[in-house]
């Protein structure tokens, strides 16, 4: 009974014991997780420049678990700044922060729209003066925007310098939906672009950069973008340096504030929503040295342009001015999306405006009208000059009953009218010149005529004149 009553206890006590520990193992395991994510993300933010550069010495896969366990994001989309300064001339990275981490381009997506555009242009299947349609779901984009209505039109040349100064959402929706029938179409044409051109984790899902959030993109991949457009279009290239741009009144300027302020910046695009933070992509071309950089995820517009500036003052004079040696970016994916692909994209054919031609008339010029040669053989009440040389100032009205009117140029048959005969006094001067002497004896007349006929070809009563 001793062992048993000093048992009891002993056996509760471990019990007790036993529940204790596991209650707090339990506790431990559970608080761990968030703590560990914590972690996590404090030290992915610290180290977060030597991590994007140890992925991007790893060759991007297709397999999602190969990306999700190189990529410090995970595969995912994630808030935060990014950046990078390459020389075009070698093709050197300068400085890169986060440059492979998901990213939602904003308005920096137009680069690609444009690029689309400016080959269609480059192929002859558009003009710089060719309309495009306003369709109803363009004209209801969100700003910004142009503002125009649907069933209006829009030249491409005025189309391309609204997306660069005032990066018109509405204006990107025509685009696309005018050179691929819809803008779904149109943003599986600039994804598969972006593949061809090496921008291996880039996917648009419309033209405009409007939120999506399956629309992301990296500082890498747009510095490629940011080169490419060049290499491939100089000529277009330079509307991205329009300042202003007057359109139906109005003065349109520009969002990227480093044109006119840096020396050498040439463009390109900026960009903003709520998800990306503020956005941009520039160029620098100075003293021989060319490079292209990308700041992603300002926290205003003025931090963001600080930031490229300072970027840009840092790394310019470590660039290479020997001129360009780095190949330029050219397509190269096999299943590159072309023009010349048939049925991947059809653009239409600019529309000639139709020219009014002047139609000949039917009848030909006749000669200029005369006098008309008198019948010798008939007599006749008034006085008619018998040679076509003399002309008469007034007709000659016969002081007889009326008469028929004759309309001039009438080929109409003359019907003989009997007229009750009179004497006719001599005319004057001013009436009739040099006229010959009245014949002999008036008798009823074949011929009454009440308006001046002018001369005509022989056996001609008139002409019929053009009408």
């Amino acid at each position: 009974m001793r062992y048993a009553r000093g048992g009891l206890p002993n056996c509760s006590k471990a019990l007790a014991l036993a529940v204790l520990a596991a209650f707090s193992l339990t506790a431990t395991v559970a608080d761990a997780k968030p703590r560990k994510k914590t972690q996590v993300e404090r030290s992915a933010k610290s180290s977060s420049k030597s991590s994007a550069k140890s992925a991007s010495k790893t060759k991007p896969s297709s397999n999602t678990k190969t990306v999700a366990a190189a990529d410090p994001d995970g595969g995912r989309w994630r808030y935060g700044s990014a950046a990078i300064i390459v020389d075009a001339n070698t093709g050197k990275v300068l400085y890169e922060e986060n440059s492979d981490a998901l990213r939602h381009p904003a308005s920096v997506t137009k680069i690609m729209t444009l690029y689309l555009l400016f080959e269609q242009l480059e192929a002859g299947n558009l003009r710089l003066d060719s309309k495009l349609e306003v369709s109803a779901k363009a004209a209801s984009q969100q700003p910004s925007k142009l503002g125009m209505k649907p069933g209006q039109t829009i030249e491409v040349e005025d189309a391309i310098k609204a997306i660069v100064t005032r990066s018109a959402n509405d204006v990107a929706v025509v685009i696309a939906e005018n050179l691929a029938g819809s803008e779904s179409a149109f943003a599986e044409a600039m994804t598969e672009k972006a593949r061809a051109l090496g921008m291996s984790r880039t996917v648009y899902r419309n033209a405009s950069g409007l939120p999506n959030v399956n629309q992301v993109t990296t500082a890498r991949d747009l510095s490629i973008l940011g080169r490419a457009i060049q290499d491939r279009f100089p000529k277009q290239y330079k509307y991205f340096a329009t300042r202003t741009f007057y359109y139906r009144g109005q003065a349109i300027g520009n969002h990227n504030r480093l044109l006119g302020r840096i020396d050498g910046v040439d463009g390109i695009k900026t960009g903003y929503t709520n998800a990306s933070g503020y956005n941009l992509v520039t160029s620098v071309k100075r003293d021989g040295r060319y490079l292209v950089g990308v700041v992603l995820g300002g926290s205003s517009g003025g931090s963001r342009d600080a930031r490229m500036t300072s970027l840009i003052s840092q790394n310019l004079p470590t660039a290479y001015a020997g001129g360009r040696v780095a190949p330029k970016i050219t397509e190269v994916a096999d299943n590159a999306f072309s023009i010349g692909k048939p049925g991947s994209f059809n653009a239409p054919m600019p529309v000639v405006a139709a020219r009014d031609d002047v139609q000949p008339h039917a009848v030909a010029p006749l000669p200029k009208p005369a006098v008309v040669e008198a019948n010798a053989e008939p007599t006749t009440t008034a006085s008619i000059p018998a040679k076509p040389a003399a002309r008469t100032a007034n007709p000659v009205v016969a002081a007889a009953a009326p008469l028929p009117q004759v309309k001039p140029g009438s080929a109409e048959p003359i019907k003989p009218v009997a007229v009750k005969t009179v004497s006719i006094q001599k005319p004057t001067a001013a009436n009739v010149a040099a006229a010959p002497a009245p014949a002999p004896a008036p008798v009823p007349v074949q011929v009454a005529a009440t308006t001046q006929f002018t001369s005509a070809p022989a056996g001609v009563l008139g002409y019929l004149g053009p009408s």
